[in-house]
């Protein structure tokens, strides 16, 4: 499981940074890979790295201002040409179905694949065997939303050598064990599988927050997160403009961070008035609040493990 950022500036692009996009790649766990927004160019983005559209099934859209869905249609268009057949689905406030539909249908572009389009509100998403995912609406000029991913527990590791002690050698029916809660051997054992199977393992959360001010009201949403993704538009001396146009600052992302007992804190949608000498700064000004913080930068990648 890994996030790549594929765009991490607001607004605008500028040379260092494009627009909002993030991928979380997750080929170990279910061979998928689901991306969130897709800012102007995202599809140019992904040719410098080793994404391949055809793997992307899912796509969620924070808010519809631009810099987070005008690279959108060309994506959805591209998919075609490179192998993608199966299903996509796009999640989105209301406006992404009519947005979606009029850029293709005006475009006369035909998908060789289907696709469904869900407007959402706030609650569960969906839930499936591996993961559970919820959106909150946040507090933006437009309807905006952030999202949690919550993995699924993993079962523990059988306990071999405890088997072994039992007499039971390796073979299929270690995978009948796994698979069953009793297990009856050739001889009249009676297998438990709790008995052998070791503590299960915490699946992991992700948080991935759109565009928001007044970051403490979403405290409950992100807590606990392993990861969260969070806007840090201004710092902040620029405080009163976050306010004005419904963005957040890097200490105000931290100290969500810090209250929410987040583990790390990766910071993106940066302006394009910080250039690259600004970035140093930005981050200490986080980590002063919250140290594990980190600020994207485009490709910049970050594994999110297991915990043993």
């Amino acid at each position: 499981m890994e996030l790549m950022f594929l765009g991490t500036g607001s607004g605008v692009p500028s040379k260092e940074r494009n627009v909002s996009a993030i991928a979380l790649k997750m080929l170990h766990e279910i061979n998928s890979i689901w991306l969130f927004d897709c800012g102007e160019a995202t599809q140019h983005q992904i040719l410098h790295t080793t994404i391949k559209p055809r793997k992307i099934n899912k796509i969620f859209i924070t808010h519809l201002h631009g810099d987070h869905i005008f690279g959108l249609p060309g994506l959805l268009s591209s998919r075609s040409f490179q192998g993608g057949d199966d299903l996509l689905t796009v999640y989105g406030p209301v406006g992404i179905k009519e947005y979606v539909h009029t850029s293709l249908d005006l475009s006369g572009t035909q998908l060789t694949y289907p696709l469904s389009i869900i407007e959402i509100s706030e609650g569960k998403l969906f839930s499936d065997e591996h993961f559970t995912v919820y959106c909150k609406k946040l507090e933006h000029g437009i309807p905006s939303y952030g999202f949690r991913i919550e993995e699924k527990d993993k079962p523990g590791e059988l306990l071999v050598e405890k088997l072994k002690e039992k007499g039971i050698q390796p073979g299929p029916i270690y995978q009948e064990i796994k698979e069953n809660d009793v297990v009856i051997t050739n001889d009249g054992m009676q297998i438990n599988r709790a008995d052998y199977i070791g503590p299960s393992k915490k699946g992991r959360i992700v948080s991935i927050l759109g565009d928001t001010r007044s970051t403490e009201k979403n405290s409950s949403f992100v807590e606990g997160s392993d990861i969260l993704v969070h806007e840090a538009t201004f710092n902040q001396e620029k405080e009163n403009l976050a306010r004005k146009y419904y963005h957040s600052t890097t200490i105000q992302a931290a100290l969500l961070a810090k209250n929410s007992s987040v583990k790390n804190l990766v910071l993106t949608h940066i302006s394009s008035r910080f250039q690259q000498d600004d970035w140093h700064d930005l981050l200490q000004e986080a980590q002063e609040i919250f140290p594990n913080t980190e600020i994207a930068s485009d490709f910049y990648q970050k594994e999110i493990k297991l915990e043993v």
